[in-house]
């Protein structure tokens, strides 16, 4: 693998980003920035933090990136059920989105597992 890029919890996550930020542009004018700026900033916080920790070059601190990216994606869904409370987002809106992120977390999950399979068998990192 050349780059992160080409890691499927990173393309999931770059999906669900693009998502969310097509429906931050719906959000009402006084949501600007409350809802609409923290959704935007933690679901950019995920592929974000994938794309350091694939850079660190080392399994521990890439696994400690993507828990944080993990942490931003709960994050992002607590903003997405907000914004269904709030009635901004349709409940089919919300399935769809919330239907992607568990995907991508999913996904995350195991990226994090293999990576600590990778450091406990002493697999070196490129």
């Amino acid at each position: 693998m050349n780059t992160f890029e080409e890691l499927e919890c990173y393309k999931l996550a770059r999906q669900l980003r693009k998502e969310v930020s097509k429906f931050c542009k719906t959000l009402p004018r006084e949501e600007e920035y409350r809802l609409k700026d923290q959704t935007i900033r933690s679901s950019r916080s995920v592929t974000a933090n994938i794309a350091e920790g694939y850079g660190r070059h080392h399994h521990q601190e890439n696994i400690q990136f993507c828990r944080i990216a993990r942490g931003s994606l709960t994050e992002t869904l607590d903003h997405l059920i907000v914004a269904l409370d709030d009635e901004y987002l349709a409940e089919e809106e919300y399935a769809l989105l919330r239907a992607l992120l568990e995907n991508a977390w999913k996904v995350l999950n195991g990226y994090i597992s293999y990576l600590k399979r990778c450091a406990s068998d002493g697999v070196p990192k490129e």
